[in-house]
């Protein structure tokens, strides 16, 4: 965009200011300034610290130390830019997980579905969500919506007066080069992980070191769509074997620029999938090809042994394993007690494929307590924080201090916006370097840790263990080579 031009005027002073903004935004949200200074010695003994010191340096080196992100649901910026998100106008930023909140206190299905609609205009919908706002703006959910609408709109209260100014921000800043601004300039984040939600088990991003992707093997193991995998792969499925070449080709194709493969297994049906041969499992699978019902007791048996299938896909192209567990998307679904019983199947997961890397996701909340357990006891079981900072951000902070104490610091992965709207991803940041430099000051004050202890732990469990538990460097070096847009 030329700078003659007033808009391309505009976005570049906007730029501008972002970045401003980001370069201190993170570490204003935890109380300090954005500098760190390396190389400085400290006291290991904490005696010549006071409180404030030591959260002033831990708080500063958490701010200055970029994300590795495991977990988003982030379509192409050019998706977003063609309008292809459910809509486009300020209640986007409502429409993932705070619409939950929103629903649960009491909004009606009706109020939220007109909110949520093309139909309205975009400064008439503040009226329908008024009057639930004061219940949800505390929640993770909604304090994350008010520092996305701070950092990238300059509103500090949501009301009739600003809805105005947020609408026009959102105007202003999603534009071309956003996604890069958002994540890297303003959130610090070095690159993201995405289970694509766009129906394609792996997807061909066009920012394909930033937008780092998934397998999804969801597909693979329900068979709720047998063309759409079948079909790129050019192989006509008439028999559990070709869906196993099915399976292949997609591993063959993209397992080497894949960062993981990852299921939702989790929001249907217990995590326990058993052994189950090919000739146990043949006859079901003809029964789904010819398009017949089956049976619960027949549905587990085909999911279990395409499961295991692909695992042991992954497992052979070093691609960990990513499960959903804990607490559910979403309102008036959730069934208690499988999220209960994910820690008992997440370990004998373990157990029946230790050459697996497997990592629980959202730390099973609210049983965390039993997957530090697991994570502590099994080589193989890595925990992910995403998703759990704007679930509960208290009780985030109290499993991190748990699993310092308790875990090997290589286990933990702390980070994942796990939202569609890129814009939620810059609060959910602030939350996490905000949950965790609580954790670590915390710590140090309680004298399990010391100050250097601290200091070192924080590029270990923001990056490190992810960089090397999903080989990004080897997948950042293929992918730059890739030309898929």
């Amino acid at each position: 965009m030329k700078k003659n031009d007033n808009n391309g005027k505009n976005l570049v002073s906007r730029r501008s200011t972002l970045k401003a903004i980001g370069a201190v935004g993170a570490a204003a949200f935890l109380g300090s300034s954005p500098a760190y200074a390396k190389g400085k010695k400290t006291d290991s003994s904490n005696a010549t610290y006071s409180s404030s010191d030591i959260r002033k340096k831990i708080s500063q080196k958490v701010a200055g130390t970029p994300f590795i992100d495991t977990h988003e649901h982030l379509m192409d910026e050019r998706e977003r830019l063609a309008g292809k998100a459910k809509v486009d106008d300020w209640s986007l930023l409502f429409s993932h997980y705070f619409n939950s909140d929103l629903i649960s206190a009491g909004m009606p299905s009706d109020a939220y579905k007109k909110f949520i609609s093309k139909e309205v205009a975009p400064l008439d919908k503040w009226p329908l969500v008024e009057p639930y706002w004061p219940a949800v703006k505390n929640t993770g959910y909604g304090r994350n919506v008010r520092i996305s609408l701070k950092m990238l709109y300059d509103v500090d209260e949501l009301s009739a007066k600003t809805i105005k100014q947020v609408q026009a921000g959102y105007e202003r800043v999603r534009r071309r080069g956003f996604y890069k601004n958002i994540l890297c300039d303003l959130a610090n984040i070095e690159s993201c992980q995405v289970n694509y939600l766009g129906g394609q088990t792996f997807h061909e991003s066009e920012m394909p070191t930033l937008l780092m992707q998934d397998i999804s093997i969801l597909g693979m193991t329900t068979c709720s769509d047998i063309e759409g995998p079948s079909k790129p792969a050019g192989i006509v499925v008439s028999s559990l074997a070709d869906w196993h070449r099915v399976i292949d080709w997609w591993f063959d194709k993209y397992g080497k620029y894949a960062v993981a493969v990852k299921t939702q297994h989790a929001y249907m049906r217990n995590i326990d999938f058993e052994k189950v041969t090919p000739e146990q499992a043949e006859p079901v699978f003809k029964k789904r090809l010819a398009g017949q019902d089956l049976s619960p007791p027949e549905r587990k048996l085909m999911e279990d042994h395409l499961f295991w299938y692909a695992v042991d896909k992954a497992t052979a192209c070093n691609l960990p394993v990513k499960l959903h567990t804990g607490y559910y998307a979403g309102e008036n679904s959730m069934g208690i007690w499988h999220i209960r019983d994910n820690p008992l199947w997440a370990a004998e997961l373990c157990r029946m494929s230790p050459q697996t890397k497997f990592v629980f996701m959202h730390i099973s909340y609210p049983y965390y307590e039993e997957m530090l357990a697991i994570a502590k006891h099994y080589t193989n079981a890595y925990l992910d924080m995403c998703w759990a900072w704007i679930i509960n951000p208290v009780a985030s902070k109290d499993f991190l201090k748990k699993f310092i104490v308790t875990v090997p610091a290589n286990k933990v992965l702390t980070f994942g916006g796990d939202y569609i709207p890129v814009e939620l991803v810059l609060g959910h940041a602030v939350i996490a370097r905000e949950g965790i430099t609580n954790a670590l000051t915390e710590l140090v004050e309680e004298k399990c840790l010391t100050l250097d202890d601290a200091l070192e732990l924080t590029d270990v469990i923001m990056n490190g263990n992810a960089r090397k538990l999903f080989n990004l460097a080897e997948k950042t070096r293929l992918l730059k080579n890739v030309n898929w847009s």
